[in-house]
């Protein structure tokens, strides 16, 4: 049995015996399936008028118009919680002690807080305090939706570009001091760009994070996607059913598609910062010299050379 550093690599009988494990696990799972399909399908949840729902245009709008909100709060979340992020890592990677721990803390209780608390203690002050911050209409739930996903992803990428930073070689930081480069732009220019390339793979996975996290919306009763789904399914009843199985593979659809369509762009991106030609451009070797050549060569450097005399 052949083994590694990791692990030991498995023998003839225990890759017979995983196969194994594999078929039936995966047996049982499509067994599980096909036994919800049957139930769904004898509870009429399958009949054709029941999709016949998504045909009208009120439904359809109402589907359009979750889509456009959860898009728009993704949008600002995703913006802000990267800058929060940057600022973030940087704070807690500072110099100065009060900065440090002042960014420390900030990250350690935000992540500890769990993100639904935070947007509804965050939305239960918006309407408090609604006057005062010049709120209207769906403003406060917009910003207490908004807000609450800015500070909780903000601080998990700044935890990923503070790793990215300490993975990016010192010779990299020392070089830029070496040139005369003040601290903050060594960080802003030499290794932020490094870390979020490094680590741009986790820094999509928090996005798509963000993406779905809009859906806890619907608990301050902000109208976006799943907020409308869940509109739609109980006010909705077709053959004396409620429509939810429907609602909710149409809406899970939806978020799948969202998130692939996210990855998709991000792993373009990666693609596209691969190709870029970046750096100094390698001369061309000279063609070569022959013996005599080169010795002309050498003696004509010579001549051109000022001869200083001394007094």
């Amino acid at each position: 049995m052949s083994s590694s550093v990791l692990y030991d690599a498995p023998g003839p009988k225990a890759r017979v015996r995983n196969r194994v494990y594999s078929v039936v696990g995966s047996l049982a799972v499509l067994g599980v399936i096909v036994f919800a399909v049957l139930r769904l399908n004898a509870k009429g949840q399958f009949a054709p008028e029941m999709w016949d729902i998504f045909n009208y245009a009120g439904v359809r709008t109402s589907i359009r118009d979750g889509v456009v909100t959860t898009l728009k709060v993704f949008a600002v979340a995703a913006v802000l919680s990267l800058v929060l992020g940057v600022v973030l890592a940087v704070g807690r990677l500072s110099d100065h002690k009060a900065v440090r721990r002042l960014a420390t803390g900030f990250i350690e209780l935000f992540r500890a807080i769990p993100l639904l608390i935070t947007i509804y203690v965050l939305w239960v002050l918006f309407l408090t305090y609604r006057s005062e911050l010049g709120l209207s209409g769906d403003g406060t739930g917009f910003w207490a939706l908004v807000i609450g996903l800015t500070v909780y992803n903000g601080s998990v990428q700044a935890e990923v570009l503070r790793a990215g930073i300490n993975a990016v070689p010192k010779g990299q930081g020392e070089a830029a001091y070496a040139l005369g480069m003040r601290k903050t732009q060594v960080m802003l220019t030499v290794l932020v760009p490094q870390a979020v390339r490094a680590m741009l793979p986790t820094i999509i996975s928090q996005l798509v994070v963000t993406l779905k996290d809009t859906s806890l919306g619907y608990v301050i009763t902000y109208q976006e996607l799943l907020f409308q789904l869940q509109q739609l399914a109980g006010n909705t009843i077709v053959n004396g059913n409620d429509t939810y199985v429907p609602v909710i593979i149409v809406g899970g659809a939806i978020y799948i598609a969202m998130c692939l369509a996210l990855s998709s762009l991000a792993g373009w991106i990666e693609r596209r910062g691969r190709r870029a030609k970046t750096g100094i451009p390698v001369a061309g070797a000279a063609q070569p010299l022959a013996a005599a050549g080169a010795l002309d060569a050498i003696d004509q450097s010579t001549a051109d050379t000022p001869v200083v005399e001394a007094n």
